[in-house]
């Protein structure tokens, strides 16, 4: 896994709209009272595209256009606007998230079915459609667009969120880069969220679609801020193969690399998101190591992270290691209570079934710093797996009492 970090280039400033082909824009149009608040990504060309979607049974208008769109696996735009869901809106719901992939396509002479529509907001209200059609036909994508796109398609955030990295494919540059939305409502599988991916990758259909789910299962689906899920959400990666290196896929010598800078946007969106948690002040990462199985090692760590006895005694800087093991215990991984180890930051606080002498300060010093990690060691197996997190704070009520005002 170094090795192949190493191959990889961090691009600092990329954005949405760094691979080859790929531009952007966004543009307040009333939506919302002073941000921008409608955005849209444009590929040169068709692009490859897969996504995945929120569990949720009251799944929005805007998803099941979107999976119209994508039948043939194939998009070239994509048009997002928040403040307004467009969630439990009926017939006229599902007409306005129609109508809006009609007005993009019209604007810039593509077909209907090559529009994905998305939206965020408020759950229950219909569009104002005479101020969507104005994003519609008022966003000019530009190859610096990324980071306006990147603010349109924000909710609750206080910050926009991107990640890119370069990596050489054969004799090819290729590059992966992503922006996404959350704050509330974070709890996926899949989603709560909104995440975008673009890259330049010339990338076998059914080994993204593949790449994507497998990847959204360690990244996206392994935050948590308050074990809500949202109605809307989801992950959308488009690959428009501008690159023009060899076709990837899992046989290709190369595929792990690809594979890995992909995987490195992914989490990195997702510890974004984490950290930027309504009324957070703290990024929470909970590393479980000698699990069975991943899938177990991950539902421990998410069960931890979840918690919000746990999230709570971190926001209070409190080393209360039972939040932890109270946590822990009603996971379905399996593992020997007397042989669990529980780690904060560098501090041992439990093993062998109890508790340990640490010093209660030096815990709390600790858990006042912004990024906090919790270790577990369940000596059950060889497998590992992370979550990430926040802390729960008064202002995670304020925000959420006063969403509507």
């Amino acid at each position: 896994m170094i090795d192949t970090l190493e191959k990889l280039e961090k691009v600092k400033e990329g954005t949405i709209v760094t691979p080859k082909g790929f531009k952007a824009g966004g543009v307040h149009v009333g939506l919302r009272k002073t941000r921008k608040d409608v955005g849209v990504i444009m590929s040169d060309v068709p692009a490859v595209s897969a996504a995945v979607y929120t569990q949720s049974h009251f799944q929005a208008a805007p998803l099941k256009v979107t999976q119209d769109s994508l039948a043939d696996g194939m998009i070239q735009a994509v048009i997002v606007n928040s403040a307004v869901a467009n969630a439990c809106t009926g017939e006229q719901g599902m007409k306005n998230a129609f109508q809006m992939r009609q007005w993009l396509a019209e604007y810039h002479g593509i077909p209907e079915t090559a529009v994905a529509v998305s939206s965020t907001g408020v759950i229950g209200d219909q569009l104002p459609m005479d101020l969507v059609k104005k994003g519609c036909f008022g966003v000019t994508p530009t190859d610096d667009g990324g980071e306006d796109f990147a603010s349109a398609i924000l909710t609750t955030d206080k910050e926009t969120k991107s990640s890119c990295y370069r990596m050489k494919i054969g004799e090819k540059v290729v590059t992966v880069a992503g922006a996404s939305k959350g704050s509330g409502m974070i709890h996926p599988n899949m989603a709560t969220m909104l995440g975008f991916i673009t890259t330049d990758a010339n990338i076998d259909p059914d080994a993204w679609n593949r790449l994507l789910k497998s990847t959204v299962d360690h990244s996206f689906n392994q935050i948590t801020v308050d074990g809500e899920t949202s109605t809307n959400d989801m992950v959308l990666a488009m690959a428009n193969g501008m690159a023009e290196n060899e076709m990837l896929d899992e046989s290709h010598e190369d595929w792990h690399v690809f594979a890995s800078a992909f995987s490195e946007v992914c989490c990195e969106l997702a510890k974004k998101i984490a950290a930027d948690g309504e009324g957070a002040t703290k990024l929470v990462e909970v590393q479980v190591n000698q699990a069975r199985s991943e899938e177990e090692a991950r539902e421990v760590a998410k069960k931890i992270v979840g918690s919000s006895l746990v999230k709570t005694a971190i926001y209070g800087e409190d080393g209360n290691w039972g939040r932890i093991i109270g946590a822990m215990g009603h996971s379905k991984a399996e593992f020997e209570a007397d042989q669990c180890i529980v780690s904060v930051g560098p501090y041992t606080v439990f093993e062998k079934g109890g508790g340990v002498d640490f010093s209660e300060e030096e815990v709390s010093d600790y858990l006042s710093q912004n990024e906090v990690r919790i270790t577990v060691d369940l000596q059950a197996g060889t497998a590992s797996g992370t979550a990430w997190g926040c802390d729960l704070t008064y202002d995670y009520v304020k925000i959420n009492a006063s969403y509507r005002t």
